[in-house]
């Protein structure tokens, strides 16, 4: 066997073989055996996304007793991971944008507390799953284009991406659903990170998608979106950093908490994002970006009245001062409370726009869209 893998790992695998030849596994071992020696090196990249509507109706209980669906779009920004296989018996991770590491030997517990706990949790969950316990020693790298917090889904499509560079380290078995899944599985159970079920599969999928969900699934519906509908949206977005940090399980967690206490105007608000979701969609596929302005516009006021920390006063202030200088609409990118807002704005406006902005704290984004989903490949 060739030496791009440790004696110790291939040592286990080959047992993994043998037991194998008795009884199906769950993954392809004598695939694993054979790529794994010939990679020594990985690295994978997932995109972030736009929730451009449906957001909070994919969290629980709403999705699981209404059912919930969103429209987003991925956006050239990334999340990054790099893994290299070591030659000793140590497992290191790396945080390259918050400057953090944690280094330890392979048989440590892992559990997902204290530093780096997604990746701690993303190694352990692979490792168990599919290795059956086996020593991994390896180097996991990690950056982003955007920082947690974002609402632009930074986390979860971290998450992806390591997952799938593990997909491509170890020649996993795993399909689009299965990476999402995992992904959602490991952040949501393993982590114990509150939030919604869209992030995983946008970064996955990758593209302009409508995402439905209910308690036991979720489904992915790629939208064909004619290109001339693409151009003149990209031309009408701009993207704005505002500068306030949040943390969206704390408002997630008390949309959830409303609605289980059964209030009904936070239950009606999120009717109606559901609703608009489906206006949104159509007005996509027919080309009628004003009616898909002016919903967006009436989701984002109906948001607000689902939780608490959605908006505040520096919020509404970038909000009114943008619609002021010539945007249609505009809200907050994912949970809500701070990171990114979003605006559409016609293209003879958008300089006007982009002046009124540069006068205030944040900074403005060139925002583009991605087809691709999560990729991978050897180094």
């Amino acid at each position: 066997m060739a030496a791009g893998i440790p004696l110790l790992i291939q040592r286990r695998l080959h047992r993994m073989f043998d037991l194998a030849e008795a009884a199906p596994h769950t993954i392809n071992v004598r695939a694993l055996l054979d790529h794994s020696a010939r990679v020594t090196k990985v690295r994978a990249r997932a995109p972030l996304r736009l929730g451009f509507a449906g957001g909070g109706t994919d969290v629980s209980p709403y999705c699981d007793t209404f059912g919930g669906c969103v429209l987003s779009a991925t956006i050239g920004m990334f999340a990054y991971c790099s893994i290299e296989v070591r030659t000793d018996q140590k497992v290191k991770f790396v945080a390259l944008d918050y400057d953090q590491e944690l280094e330890t030997d392979t048989d440590a517990d892992f559990a997902p507390a204290g530093l780096l706990p997604l990746h701690k949790a993303v190694y352990r969950r692979i490792v168990r799953q599919f290795l059956g316990g086996a020593c991994l020693p390896v180097t996991v790298a990690t950056a982003s284009d955007a920082p947690a917090g974002s609402g632009l889904g930074s986390s979860s499509t971290l998450v992806v991406a390591m997952i799938e560079a593990y997909r491509e380290l170890l020649a996993l078995p795993l399909a689009e659903y299965d990476v999402a899944q995992l992904a959602y599985q490991i952040e949501r159970v393993d982590v114990g990170q509150a939030g919604g079920r869209q992030d995983q599969y946008a970064a996955t999928f990758g593209g302009i998608n409508f995402i439905e969900f209910s308690a036991e699934q979720a489904i992915v519906h790629p939208l064909r979106i004619r290109h001339s509908t693409l151009m003149e949206l990209e031309g009408m977005l701009v993207l704005y950093l505002t500068g306030i940090s949040r943390e969206s399980a704390k408002i997630i967690t008390e949309q959830s908490e409303t609605l289980r206490s059964g209030r009904e105007a936070s239950l009606q608000a999120m009717h109606q994002i559901k609703r608009e979701a489906y206006v949104m969609k159509d007005a996509l596929l027919h080309n009628d970006l004003r009616t898909f302005s002016d919903t967006l516009g009436r989701s984002w006021e109906a948001k607000k009245r689902t939780a608490s920390g959605i908006t505040n006063a520096e919020i509404n202030r970038i909000h009114d001062r943008a619609i002021a200088a010539g945007a249609l609409s505009g809200k907050v990118s994912g949970a809500g409370g701070g990171g990114y807002l979003f605006f559409i704005v016609p293209p003879e406006r958008r300089p006007h726009l982009l002046k009124t902005l540069a006068r205030e704290p944040g900074e403005t984004v060139r925002c583009s869209f991605t087809e691709e989903g999560a990729q991978a490949w050897r180094v």
